[in-house]
This record gives structure tokens, C-alpha cells and sequence, in this order.
């Protein structure tokens, strides 16, 4: 059973959260239950602090002296195992919620597609089955998450540059951008990474290499998000050759 606790300055947006986790936990048969919700950062943080939280569903900009980041700060203190999950209308702090090991960001207008395939990927996460899939073309072609080094936006079309060869769709770049989890990070307007995947960083160039000799590139409006998470918890412990000087 996970424990559901949620976290938003706005009544009425807690409660449309919670009709939508309920229908996504009930439609799904999944184990799970929303054991608190609240308006109040003090409340959240003295519940989490004595009771057994699982998963955090947490605004960002609430009006409150702390901000959902400095809270999700805090709730690290408390406990390194909770699962956190951003719902912002704001995208520029999405970068700085990944310093908080944040499990997903997800942006107002939530919708229920969105918000069930990441409580999908959660559970996948909590209780095994770690092998996930990106379906494209209307389910013609599916591709080991696991196996995409990074992905190009090319005029209409999205190449997916995986382990093994290249697969290119027509779709949109920031519907792609969606299906995605958090380790796959914007890092130019033309290219997603998948974190896991890099081997070296070049800051001269401005080149992000993979095995097999496979690059590319960091633009000039990414560079300072992008390294923000590079070096954030998560991925401090991958041993990544960054060259900052030639």
C-alpha cells in the first residue's frame, strides 16, 4: 500500500488532484491511498515527520514564507525515500526541482493522461518491473526506454537515437517530452538526453558524447539548467568526464 500525501495552496486544486488520483488508483487496481492533503507547509512537514509517507504530491509557488522546493528540502531531511512529485504551472522551476531527487515534474492544466502514466511509472519504480517502453506511430513502434541515448528534433520529425539504430516519427517535441521520466533532460532546443546514457561532456564545444561516438549539442539557453541537474544528487554518483578547458 503507498501513501498518498498532496500538498497545494489551493483548496480547490487539491480536490480535483484527489478525484483524479482516486479514478487513476481505482480504474489501475493499485494499492494506494491518499492519507493526507493540505494548504499549510508546517502541516505537511509535522505529518510527514509521524507518518509513514510514500509519495509527495507537492506545489511548487504556494503562498507560504517556503516556496515547494525549500519544503521538498526539508521533507529530504526527514526522509530520503519519499517520492516526490512536482505539479506547477510554472516551468521554469522544473530544473530546480530535479536538485530535490524529484521522482516527476508535472505542469498545470494536469491532465489525467499525463498524471496516470507517471503514477504508472511509479509503481513500476516501487514494485519492480523496471523495463518501460515508448510507444510511437499508433503502437507500430515500441522502444526500451532504457535504450535511447537522445533524441533529436529534426524540422517534423522526432529521431529517437537508441543502443542499436535510429527510429524517426512525426510527432510533436513537446508530447514526446511528456512521456518522458526525469532522467531524460532538455538540454537544447533540438535535443532531449537521457541522462543515464552520457559518457562525456565537453563545455568549450558545447558537446554532450555517448558510446559509439554519437554526440549532441547544448544550447546557449539550456546550458545553466542543464548543469544544475547534471549535478544535482541524483546524478553525482556517475562517473562522467566533464572538459571545461581545451
Amino acid at each position: 500500500m503507498l501513501n498518498f500525501v498532496l500538498c497545494d495552496d489551493n483548496p480547490s486544486a487539491i480536490e480535483k488532484l484527489s478525484k483524479m488520483l482516486n479514478s487513476i488508483i481505482i480504474s489501475n487496481n493499485l494499492n494506494g491511498q491518499i492519507t493526507f492533503s493540505t494548504n499549510n507547509p508546517n502541516d505537511l512537514l509535522k505529518y510527514v515527520k509521524s507518518h509513514p509517507t510514500h509519495v509527495l504530491l507537492l506545489d511548487i509557488e504556494l503562498k507560504s514564507s517556503m516556496t515547494g522546493i525549500e519544503i521538498a528540502k526539508k521533507i529530504r531531511e526527514l526522509d530520503k525515500n519519499i517520492y516526490i512529485i512536482f505539479i506547477t504551472g510554472y516551468f521554469e522551476f522544473g530544473m530546480l526541482a530535479y536538485k530535490c531527487k524529484t521522482f516527476d515534474f508535472l505542469q498545470k492544466p494536469l491532465t489525467k493522461e499525463r498524471f496516470e502514466e507517471t503514477i504508472l511509472r511509479l509503481y513500476s519504480d516501487v514494485f519492480g518491473n523496471k523495463t518501460r517502453y515508448i510507444r510511437l506511430d499508433n503502437d507500430k513502434t515500441i522502444i526500451k526506454e532504457d535504450s535511447i541515448r537522445f533524441i533529436k528534433k529534426d524540422g517534423m520529425k522526432v529521431i529517437f537515437h537508441t543502443d542499436t539504430r535510429d527510429y524517426e516519427t512525426y510527432s510533436s517535441f513537446s508530447k514526446i517530452s511528456d512521456m518522458l521520466p526525469y532522467n531524460f533532460v532538455r538540454c537544447h532546443k533540438s535535443y532531449i538526453v537521457n541522462m543515464d546514457k552520457i559518457t562525456d561532456i565537453d563545455m568549450v564545444d558545447n558537446t554532450i558524447s555517448f558510446t559509439k561516438n554519437d554526440k549532441c549539442y547544448i544550447g546557449p539557453k539550456y546550458k545553466n539548467n542543464f548543469m544544475e541537474v547534471f549535478k544535482n544528487e541524483y546524478f553525482s554518483n556517475n562517473m562522467v568526464s566533464i572538459d571545461c578547458a581545451k
